[in-house]
């Protein structure tokens, strides 16, 4: 399979039917609405908060709250989504569709902003190597307080 990032919307759908199929799960429009529900809002969801977008975008479909973390779990058990644990917050989704970025967390109201540094990522392989270590993926994520939430205190 080619990579995520490089998938066009149908593309990507095509890629979940074949997941579903494999599973022995069928195709639905609820699960088609939370896969493109994702796939335009390139934001990072807790499953309450996909469910709540896909019940405000498609009030017709009948989506219960089980089918987005079951979707959900779906997606990221077979990398076409990822996420982040927030503890007893629980986790926050995101497509998988992005090239490699990182995340910083606002430990006060849950901000997530995410960046990339070309320095990181080299030196990241330079410590892995010294280590004799083969970087196959990695995952960082800084916590702090955002600017916002640094002027209210």
């Amino acid at each position: 399979m080619e990579s995520i990032e490089s998938l066009s919307y149908e593309e990507l759908l095509q890629t979940f039917k074949t997941i579903l199929k494999n599973n022995r799960l069928k195709f639905t429009a609820q699960r088609e609405a939370i896969l493109k529900t994702l796939y335009d809002h390139p934001d990072h969801f807790t499953p309450e908060n996909l469910y709540l977008l896909v019940k405000e975008k498609y009030p017709n479909l009948n989506t219960g709250i089980t089918t987005v973390y079951r979707t959900l779990n779906l997606l990221e058990e077979n990398k076409l989504a990822t996420s982040l644990s927030f503890g007893i917050q629980g986790k926050k989704f995101e497509l998988g569709n992005k090239p490699h970025h990182d995340h910083m967390i606002c430990e006060v109201c849950g901000k997530i902003v995410e960046f990339e540094d070309p320095k990181i990522e080299a030196l990241q392989q330079q410590i892995a190597k010294q280590h004799g270590f083969k970087l196959t993926d990695h995952l960082m994520q800084l916590y702090g307080i955002c600017q916002n939430c640094q002027k209210q205190e």
